[in-house]
């Protein structure tokens, strides 16, 4: 059985020198080193003020360049990288958790307030610990080996005959030892003291974390973005090509010129998908890298293309496209000049979601009308196509809000347009929204029916 008093002196033992006491005596040692450039300087000012010629030559003389070095130190203190480089020291030297500290420079007056008392006490702590380490560890050290140097002769020391004393001898151990373990209680005290402090002093302001909210929330933007872009693309060139396949299969011996199309229309649509992607997957890339992706499709550019694609998978696309969406009649040239990019590019992904839904859910036996206009303020996309035999049961598959309508609703909310998706038998309006609300499954036609403003988008 452990004795109690066993337990309490290997506690204390850990505590005065264990691992965790000697890095902050690192993290000490390391202030203290940067503060000697400070108090060199406070020496010229003290040395004039006391009338001492020589550097440090009292202990007077060396607190007082200590006094003047800090409020320099203090100053210097507020250069911006001060507080990453301190943040960088704690973290690697005095075990505190990494999310209680702030990342990068100062932002408010306030954190740089805190940063500046916090290198000031770093240094001032340090300095003190460098002071006693470089005097009480050779004095200990001393005490520690005189009987040592006096039974093996000492005549080479020059050690005066007091210090032969039988007494001296005995005492010398013990008050070398206990200087030792009074350096290393101060040790630990002082960086126990840095240790609880720079959570509140280094540790993140309401604007660091105003700022770290903001980043997360723009990430996860970007994220939910490129989750979009490769279910839009991808999936819909994995439908398109499934079904494509599978007709081109059907009719191999019957009909090789079909299988010939499908074939060329499966390559295509490979060949824009590589490339689409490439340009999703641009945004994770750096530097030059970048430069090498495709651009995003766009109705003007791509839309007459989807449509080819699709109805060579074997869906019927009856398309009423507005001829100033594709720019193709003379008026309409400088109208679709006029159509702002980001509608241009969210319109051909809502019209790519739309078919590839079609392609997924309603078969390729199905007609999908597709009509896509320009009335001068608004962009109008409505996609309808008869449900699968037994539609009302296949209603609540589609109303259940797949990734493809959020994703829609998502678009037409960030463009500040409105989608609405849902079986239906009267006018667009009575669809329902396309983030999956559940309606009435008793019609017979899908319908999805986006509008998007044009006003307010670069």
């Amino acid at each position: 059985m452990r004795r109690p008093s066993s337990g309490g002196a290997r506690r204390l033992a850990t505590v005065l020198v264990g691992r965790r006491t000697r890095r902050r005596w690192i993290h000490l040692i390391l202030g203290g080193a940067l503060a000697m450039p400070y108090v060199f300087v406070g020496s010229t000012m003290a040395g004039p003020l006391l009338g001492e010629k020589m550097m440090f030559g009292s202990f007077t003389s060396q607190l007082l360049s200590f006094a003047f070095g800090l409020p320099l130190a203090a100053i210097t203190a507020l250069f911006p990288l001060t507080r990453p480089m301190s943040v960088a020291a704690v973290r690697a030297l005095c075990q505190v958790p990494d999310a209680s500290l702030a990342d990068g420079p100062p932002r408010s007056r306030a954190a740089r307030g805190r940063t500046v008392a916090w290198f000031t006490l770093h240094l001032g702590f340090g300095g003190i610990i460098s002071g006693m380490t470089l005097g009480l560890v050779p004095f200990a050290t001393f005490q520690l080996l005189l009987p040592v140097f006096v039974v093996l002769g000492d005549s080479w020391l020059g050690l005066p005959e007091n210090l032969r004393e039988p007494w001296v001898l005995a005492l010398a151990p013990v008050t070398g030892t206990l200087f030792l373990a009074a350096l290393a209680g101060c040790v630990a005290g002082a960086g126990a003291l840095l240790a609880r402090w720079a959570p509140l002093l280094l540790g993140p302001t309401p604007a660091d974390r105003l700022a770290d909210a903001e980043r997360r929330a723009a990430d996860l933007a970007v994220r939910n973005r490129l989750a979009r872009e490769l279910h839009d693309s991808v999936g819909h060139a994995l439908s398109a090509v499934t079904l494509q396949a599978s007709a081109a299969r059907k009719v191999l011996d019957r009909d090789p010129e079909f299988v010939r199309e499908a074939l060329a229309a499966i390559e295509d649509t490979t060949r824009r998908t590589v490339g689409e992607l490439d340009a999703v997957l641009g945004v994770l890339r750096e530097g030059g890298e970048r430069g090498s992706t495709a651009p995003a499709p766009t109705l003007g550019g791509d839309l007459a293309g989807l449509i080819d694609r699709t109805r060579a998978g074997g869906l019927r696309v009856d398309a009423d496209i507005d001829p100033e969406v594709l720019g193709t009649s003379g008026p309409g040239a400088a109208y679709a000049d006029a159509l702002p990019p980001m509608v241009s590019r969210e319109g051909y992904r809502i019209v790519q979601e739309a078919l590839s839904n079609a392609l997924k859910h309603a078969g390729a036996d199905t007609v999908v009308t597709l009509r896509v206009a320009l009335d001068g303020s608004g962009l109008e996309i409505v996609a309808e196509n008869t449900l699968p035999a037994g539609g009302s049961g296949a209603a609540p598959t589609r109303t259940g809000g797949g990734h493809g309508l959020r994703g829609i609703a998502d678009r037409a909310r960030l463009l500040g347009g409105t989608a609405r998706a849902g079986p239906v038998d009267g006018p667009p309006d009575a669809a329902a929204p396309a983030d999956g609300t559940p309606t009435a499954p008793a019609a017979t036609t899908w319908r999805l029916h986006v509008r998007l403003p044009l006003k307010g988008h670069p």
